[in-house]
């Protein structure tokens, strides 16, 4: 379980988010996921940057090619010393298995190996475009299953998934096997693009092992005010 909400730093520069982080304390170690945006724009720089201040990273590149250019490729990513980083469940189990040795080669023996968990399918997909955009016709509940037991089978650690798939996924797989949530959103704001929001009280309810939480935060006025309102729900299992 990760008890801090990971926070997306879905911002276009570095500027961006140091002015971001301004506004937290500057003792307060978070945990923070970087994903395309801000990795195309300032590549491995920002994660060593981002490390240098004391916080955990959660590297979301949802890599997905031939099983040799993805084994390559997080051999690479496991030398930043990121915690967590993502491939598409799509790409096939092949695949998988190869990122996660990837990522074992890439390691140094005095460090932890970064967990690779699976993106399923989106939380901004609906069933309706799921089976008519990618043309799977099982619903999303069963591709979302199908893709979490196939990511288990190849040693991944877990998976990307709405917190309402959360407890199907853990009986079929373990209660360690991570799901992580996002589409995450406090009581009475908006959904903005995502389409199957819960609560962060909500997730930890229906079984999700961490949540990332991104524009609730990083467009808030306070927002270490509304970090600390989320982190509490989140944390919050007798509410």
């Amino acid at each position: 379980m990760i008890e801090r909400p990971i926070i997306a730093l879905d911002f276009a520069t570095k500027s961006e988010i140091q002015t971001f982080l301004n506004k937290f304390p500057t003792d307060e170690s978070l945990f923070v996921k970087v994903g395309m945006e801000i990795f195309y724009q300032e590549g491995p720089a920002i994660v060593r940057w981002l490390k240098e201040k004391g916080h955990d990273i959660f590297l979301d590149l949802k890599l997905h090619d031939i099983p040799n250019t993805v084994q390559r490729s997080m051999k690479g990513l496991a030398k930043m010393g990121v915690s967590i980083t993502t491939v598409q469940a799509a790409g096939g189990f092949e695949m998988m298995q190869q990122a996660k040795e990837g990522l074992k080669e890439g390691t140094m023996e005095t460090k932890n190996v970064p967990q690779v968990i699976a993106v399923t399918q989106l939380t901004s997909t609906s069933q309706e475009q799921m089976q008519k955009e990618q043309l799977v016709q099982a619903t999303l509940e069963e591709s979302v299953l199908h893709y979490a037991k196939s990511a288990q089978k190849a040693g991944l650690d877990g998976v990307v998934c709405s917190a309402w798939e959360a407890q199907k996924i853990h009986e079929i797989t373990t209660k360690e096997f991570m799901c992580l949530s996002p589409g995450i959103r406090p009581q009475g704001s908006t959904t903005d693009d995502q389409k199957r929001v819960v609560t962060p009280y909500k997730a930890r309810e229906l079984g999700a092992n961490a949540i990332v939480v991104g524009r609730p935060i990083t467009l808030a006025d306070d927002p270490y005010e509304v970090y600390q309102m989320i982190k509490t729900d989140w944390r919050n299992k007798n509410k």
